[in-house]
C-alpha cells in the first residue's frame, strides 16, 4: 500500500470509526496492519463463530475462525476492536487490538474459566430496579466486577416511577450509596424521561456496558438513550418485578449524543473472576480499618485490637457490609484457588489454623462449665 493510500484510509477510519470510539492510540496500535491492506473495525455482535464489524467500509459480516483459541478470554469479544480482510467470502477477523479494559466474570459451569462479556469498556451501568426490593449484595457484587475490570462504574435506579414518593426514593439511594462508595447513583424513568439527560452526560465520552438482571429495564432504558425502539422489551412478572431475557446476545451501538453502549443479557449468575482488587475497592472503609488492626492477618473475629470489630461494635459499620466483604473475599480466593496451586495450599493452612483455633475455644469452653 503507497503513502497516500495508507494515509487516505486512516483519516477515512478515523472519520468513519470516532463515533464507536476509535482515536490516535487505537490508530497506533493498528499500524502494523495497515501495510498489509487490512481494515479496523468495533464489534458490535458476536454470535456462533461469526461476527458484525463496523468499519470504515459500513458494517460487514466477517468469520471469527481465527480468534477463536482454547483460551475463553481470548476469544472475540463484543467491544474488541477487530484486524478484518477488505475483502473475500467469508470474510475474517485475522486479530484484534490489545484490550483496554475488559469486564469478565466467572462461567456458570464447574471449571476455572472465566466469560468476558465486554472489552474496552470505559463505565460500567449497573441497572437496578427501583421498583422491587433492593438486594444491596448483588449490587456490591457487580461493583466488584466493574472495578475490577477498570470502568468506572455507575449505579442507575431504574423505574423510579414506581416511587411515587421522593422520599421513599431519597432512601433508596441512600442505601445503594453505603453499598457504592465513590459511585455515582443516578435516578431515572425512561417512561418519563426523567434523568435521562444526566445519564447520556455522564454516558456521552467512551463505551459504556450496560449489565444487570432480567426485569431490571435495560433494554428499555437502552432504548430511550438511543431515541429508539431498538431492543426488544417484554413485561416483568408482578409477583416478584423477575422478567425474561429480553436482549439474547451483546450489541454495540452509538448513541446520539454521543458514546458508545453495549447492552447485554439479563444475569442471573455474576461470579466473581480473580476481583480482590475490585472487592477491596467496593468495601474501602473495611481495608482502611483493617489497616489499623493490631495484626496484619486479622481475620475480624475475635482478635484483639481489631479496629473493624470495634467499627462494627460502635455502630460506625453494618454487620451486612462485613458479612457481605467475608462472603465476597471467601468466593475470590476459591476462584483464584482453582488456577492457583500456592494459594490453594495457603488456604488449607489457613482452614486448618481456623479449625484448631476453633477446636480449642470449644475446648476450653466446655472445661469452663464442666
Amino acid at each position: 500500500m503507497s503513502a497516500s493510500s495508507a494515509s487516505f484510509s486512516t483519516f477515512t477510519a478515523f472519520s468513519a470509526l470516532a463515533p464507536y470510539g476509535w482515536d490516535e492510540d487505537w490508530a497506533d496500535a493498528f499500524a502494523p496492519y495497515t501495510a498489509e491492506g487490512l481494515l479496523p473495525g468495533r464489534v458490535v455482535r458476536v454470535d456462533r463463530g461469526q461476527c458484525d464489524v463496523v468499519t470504515a467500509d459500513g458494517t460487514v459480516r466477517a468469520d471469527t475462525a481465527f480468534v477463536t483459541p482454547h483460551d475463553p478470554m481470548r476469544v472475540l469479544c463484543t467491544g474488541d476492536w477487530a484486524v478484518v480482510e477488505p475483502g473475500g467470502t467469508p470474510r475474517y477477523v485475522r486479530a484484534y487490538l490489545p484490550r483496554r479494559t475488559a469486564f469478565v466474570r466467572s462461567t456458570s459451569s464447574k471449571r476455572s474459566e472465566g466469560q468476558i462479556l465486554a472489552a474496552n469498556v470505559d463505565h460500567a451501568v449497573v441497572a437496578v430496579s427501583a421498583g422491587v426490593e433492593l438486594d444491596l449484595g448483588r449490587i456490591e457484587r457487580f461493583l466488584a466486577l466493574a472495578w475490577e475490570s477498570g470502568a468506572q462504574p455507575v449505579v442507575v435506579l431504574t423505574k423510579a416511577d414506581l416511587v411515587p414518593e421522593p422520599a421513599t426514593l431519597g432512601h433508596l439511594v441512600q442505601d445503594v450509596e453505603t453499598a457504592a462508595p465513590g459511585v455515582p447513583v443516578l435516578t431515572v424513568s425512561a417512561e418519563r424521561g426523567d434523568g435521562l439527560d444526566v445519564l447520556a452526560a455522564v454516558l456521552g465520552t467512551g463505551t459504556s456496558v450496560l449489565l444487570g438482571q432480567s426485569g431490571a429495564g435495560k433494554s428499555t432504558l437502552a432504548n430511550a438513550l438511543l431515541g429508539a425502539d431498538v431492543m426488544d422489551v417484554q413485561a416483568v412478572r408482578d409477583i416478584d418485578g423477575k422478567g425474561r431475557h429480553t436482549t439474547t446476545t451483546r450489541n454495540l451501538l452509538a448513541l446520539p449524543g454521543g458514546g458508545v453502549l453495549i447492552d447485554t443479557p439479563g444475569l442471573r449468575g455474576v461470579g466473581l473472576w480473580d476481583a480482590g482488587t475490585g472487592v477491596g475497592q467496593v468495601f474501602a472503609e473495611i481495608e482502611e480499618l483493617a489497616e489499623e488492626c493490631r495484626f496484619h492477618d486479622c481475620g475480624h473475629e475475635s482478635e484483639p485490637g481489631c479496629a473493624v470489630r470495634a467499627a462494627l461494635e460502635a455502630g460506625e459499620l453494618p454487620e451486612r457490609r462485613l458479612e457481605s466483604y467475608r462472603k465476597l473475599q471467601r468466593e475470590n480466593q476459591y476462584i483464584v484457588a482453582k488456577t492457583d496451586a500456592r494459594l490453594r495450599q495457603e488456604l488449607r493452612k489457613e482452614w486448618k489454623r481456623r479449625g484448631a483455633a476453633g477446636k480449642a475455644a470449644m475446648e476450653a469452653k466446655r472445661g469452663r462449665y464442666s
